[in-house]
């Protein structure tokens, strides 16, 4: 079999199971293990896959930028973000974090809402600057411009200051075993800080990131109130998620 071909079969099983195990594999080809690890290795520095131990899980395909992600699945991020305006209630303490998501939910806030809003996006607090009821703190940081959030040591230690209601948490991968996972460690740092000041954390993933994975854990999916999904979210795949852990919850469309 020619590599590209294996490297074929590879894609396509990672996409039926979800996961290659790399030692099953080679023995289902007849081939060695360190020939599939050596096109597991190049098939991620090409982005296509996340390697981890033993074999490899699909890669997020949420690591464009800003502006590219905001064009990807409108009508589900429009969706998830009414869901997830839905549960902020007047008089909350409420974490938003970065991203495209994030900024959909500050859409559908009413504009009467009286709450606190702390986040360390500059760009979700100027999207609710038109709300003017609403506190809004800024943690700030190095400025981490792929999702446009503050990260670093001063926005960890500035979380641990803070007693939240709710986080609604943005990552990039969301997987039955690798649990919540992002693209950047420092990022990563900060959403396990914000996460463990809040009463109850919540994802919202579009389906491009469900059932990926990214290089750096943030939790498990059973330390979440809910993970929200679109409607458009394949049966197979939720379940896959409600196996892992996940308390899934579906946003109308």
């Amino acid at each position: 079999m020619l590599t590209t071909q294996r490297k074929q079969l590879l894609l396509d099983r990672l996409r039926q199971d979800g996961q290659i195990v790399a030692k099953a594999f080679s023995e289902e080809l007849g081939i060695s293990e360190d020939t599939v690890r050596r096109d597991l290795r190049e098939l991620a520095a090409e982005g296509r896959l996340q390697r981890v131990h033993g074999g490899a899980l699909p890669a997020s395909a949420a690591v464009g930028s800003l502006q590219v992600r905001e064009q990807l699945a409108p009508e589900d991020k429009r969706a998830l973000g009414r869901a997830g305006a839905a549960l902020v209630l007047p008089g909350q303490v409420v974490i938003l974090d970065g991203g495209t998501t994030s900024l959909q939910v500050v859409q559908h806030l009413p504009l009467d809402l009286r709450a606190t809003v702390v986040t360390h996006s500059p760009a979700v607090a100027v999207a609710l600057a038109g709300h003017l009821h609403v506190e809004v703190l800024v943690l700030g940081g190095r400025l981490f411009r792929h999702s446009m959030v503050n990260v670093g040591a001063s926005v960890v230690e500035a979380a641990a200051q803070l007693r939240a209601d709710l986080y609604l948490m943005g990552v990039t991968g969301v997987h039955a075993e690798a649990g919540l996972t992002t693209g950047d460690f420092e990022e990563a740092a900060v959403k396990r800080a914000l996460h463990q000041r809040a009463a109850e954390t919540v994802v919202l993933a579009s389906l491009d990131k469900l059932g990926t994975a990214s290089p750096f854990s943030v939790a498990p999916l059973r330390e979440l109130a809910a993970l929200v999904v679109p409607a458009t979210t394949p049966q197979a795949l939720r379940k896959k998620l409600q196996a892992g852990g996940a308390k899934m919850e579906v946003a109308a469309g």
